[in-house]
């Protein structure tokens, strides 16, 4: 009888300490995790990526650059499934992860409610027949879309384990860190040829219960703050958690102060992030949007996407504005482009204006409005996404980026600063150095 009263004296010692463990991340002196994040400009068009820690071998943590995609349902990379793992059997600098059976209930609720929205459907349909030698149960087969080709792939569905560094909204610290085991998929090395070089994932940060931040524990599943560079030489920065949120000169003064807000709205079909755009004023002109229409966000997309008609009432309000600028011949995919670049082009060219609920106003700058594509070349960096494209409008990554953007996943709304140029900052000034978090 003693010897039992001892065991369980000790479980639930094991307990009580298991929950200070995971209690403490919650206290202070960190506010958020905070990963960098980088620019790709090597495929195929400009996309962004984080890094992230995969797993810890021989004392150390192995690391993965993971695409941004606030729209992906769930988490895809390079790994390999191994049911029977054991010191040693994973193969140098692999990420092995443990498979999730076709007969769990993660599979079938991913591949019927929350798989990636394939259209057409030219994926082959998912199959129970495949296995791992020795297992005895099936793996599980979800349908992905490459985000660079638009080609399809299967990868095999996990069980995985994410760590990124803790903030307290100014610096990195040295020796804290938060973990989150999410389910993913794992797929070959080879569905990543078309990606930027070394990133070998596609990270989920979607509204969808399978995306990270949905295995993110309070407060800092509170709000996903990101903030894209323009540049490729220094990282902008990504935050999950409840803020503040510091850049460099102005140390005192958190970004939130910046921003404006606006509803997030729901989509069918969707997990990305929708807003209302009312119109879109350039100077005194107006561009009505109907009312039935969202506007969708998208890390993806280089540039905004407009459908025909919004597109060409754009191109014709900036052309008479800019009547006096020398045109140049169109540069793919943009439609209007200008001739001898310089400030007073610049000057020339009106700041573009999207109208939100409630008189809310998203100024877009030139700095975010047009694009350098030689020295003396220069175009509006909108698209014609076509007459009968799917969403109206979806705002792309160069209008995204030197702004700060928080998704309020507690109070579904979203918050953006405009360029914060015209703050005397910019993306890539947060300060990643290394603190102690003691």
């Amino acid at each position: 009888m003693l010897w039992v009263l001892k065991v369980l004296v000790t479980v639930l010692a094991l307990i009580s300490y298991e929950h200070e463990v995971i209690a403490a991340p919650f206290n202070p002196p960190y506010t958020s995790i905070v990963v960098p994040v980088t620019k790709r400009t090597d495929a195929a068009k400009p996309l962004y990526s984080i890094e992230i820690m995969t797993t810890y071998v021989n004392m150390r943590y192995l690391t993965a650059n993971f695409l941004i995609d606030i729209d992906a349902p769930f988490i895809w990379h390079d790994c390999i499934l191994q049911w029977n793992s054991f010191p040693g059997s994973c193969p140098a600098n692999t990420l092995c992860t443990y498979p999730v059976s076709c007969e769990e209930y993660q599979c079938t609720d991913i591949r019927t409610t929350y798989s990636y929205k394939i259209n057409p459907p030219f994926c082959p349909p998912v199959t129970n027949s495949s296995t791992l030698p020795g297992w005895g149960y099936c793996t599980c087969l979800v349908n992905v879309v490459n985000p660079v080709t638009g080609s399809c792939a299967q990868p095999l569905l996990n069980y995985d384990d994410f760590t990124a560094n803790t903030s307290n909204g100014r610096n990195v610290f040295t020796s804290s860190y938060y973990g989150a085991n999410p389910n993913a998929a794992c797929a070959p090395s080879s569905t990543f040829q078309s990606f930027p070089a070394t990133v070998t994932g596609v990270m989920a940060f979607s509204s969808s219960p399978y995306a990270l931040p949905a295995y993110l524990y309070q407060p800092l599943k509170k709000s996903l703050a990101l903030c894209l560079p323009s540049i490729l030489s220094t990282p902008g920065v990504l935050f999950f958690g409840s803020g503040p949120y510091y850049l460099l000169p102005q140390s005192d003064v958190d970004v939130r102060s910046y921003l404006s807000f606006t509803p997030l709205l729901k989509h069918p079909g969707s997990f990305g992030y929708f807003i209302r755009v009312n119109s879109i004023v350039i100077r005194r002109r107006s561009i009505a949007i109907p009312t039935n229409l969202a506007t969708k966000l998208s890390t993806i997309d280089p540039y905004t996407v407009l459908r025909t008609d919004i597109y060409n009432s754009m191109v014709q309000i900036i052309s008479f504005y800019t009547i006096g600028v020398p045109r140049a011949s169109p540069v793919a995919p943009f439609g209007l482009c200008f001739r001898t670049f310089t400030p007073f082009v610049l000057r020339v060219i009106p700041d573009i204006d999207l109208i939100l609920p409630n008189g809310v106003k998203w100024t877009i700058y030139t700095s975010n409005s047009i694009i350098q594509i030689s020295r003396d070349v220069a175009c509006l960096a909108f698209v014609d996404g076509g007459a009968s494209s799917e969403h109206a409008i979806v705002i792309g990554t160069y209008q995204l980026e030197d702004n700060f953007l928080e998704f309020s996943l507690e109070n579904s709304t979203f918050g953006f600063s405009s360029s914060l140029l015209r703050q005397r900052t910019s993306c890539a000034n947060f300060n990643f150095t290394l603190i102690n978090s003691i």
